[in-house]
């Protein structure tokens, strides 16, 4: 359960919270090393190993999440492959109810994702979730990734909220971790982000969510009982 009398400011994640991870997984493992061993002559598996090796070599730095870093790593464009497959972008079960029910409840709320600037614009022109919400933040807008020491502080400076008013829910324990130790009071981890594949190993780090209807119910209630 969530106490909502003690929250003012819920902060969203994008991919694997408010939207399916199965497209973004689905895209970076499968769809870019296609392409990639197609325009160098690989094989599969051998496309697959080398951008693993990539991924790893920059996994939880801005330059993870940035399309321009990546367009000019495997001189592939992109965007226009996201464009290519944006059919696969898909809204999480009861995310919209929440957020709805959120505005109906008068609080703050703000999507805070790792996304690059134009897969933000992108899914949120193919969703049309953008009116949802207060602000969109990219964090390559701050220049750090959302794991990265300091990035809460940042955000709090350009968009100030209350850290322990606030609730944050995202599908990833070390974003969550950071956030801890950066003084937000209220964490929510997502339990299954991607809706094709297991869900997480649970954690007694962070309260897991399989699906917004178990906080949605609570906030209804709260927002009756004001």
């Amino acid at each position: 359960m969530v106490d909502w009398q003690e929250i003012d400011t819920v902060l969203f994640d994008m991919d694997g919270t408010v939207l399916d991870l199965h497209f973004d997984n689905y895209f970076w493992e499968e769809l870019v090393p296609q392409r990639y061993g197609q325009l160098h002559g690989l094989s599969a598996e051998h496309a697959i190993a080398l951008l693993k090796d990539r991924y790893a070599s920059v996994h939880g730095t801005l330059d993870w999440y940035c399309l321009d870093f990546w367009a000019q790593a495997l001189a592939l464009d992109i965007l226009d492959l996201k464009k290519e497959v944006r059919h696969k972008i898909a809204i999480r079960p009861n995310a919209i109810a929440l957020l709805k029910a959120l505005r109906h409840s008068g609080k703050h709320i703000i999507l805070v994702t790792n996304a690059h600037p134009d897969s933000l614009a992108l899914k949120m022109e193919h969703t049309g979730i953008a009116e949802h919400f207060d602000h969109r933040i990219s964090s390559h807008t701050l220049q750090l990734a959302k794991e990265n020491s300091g990035f809460w502080q940042a955000l709090r400076e350009k968009h100030h909220y209350d850290p322990q008013r606030s609730l944050l829910i995202d599908d990833s324990l070390p974003v969550l971790r950071r956030a801890k130790a950066e003084g937000l009071g209220h964490l929510r981890a997502i339990r299954q982000p991607d809706s094709q594949r297991q869900a997480l190993v649970a954690t007694d780090d962070f309260i897991q969510i399989d699906n917004f209807s178990e906080i949605l119910t609570g906030l209804r209630n709260s927002h009756e009982q004001r």
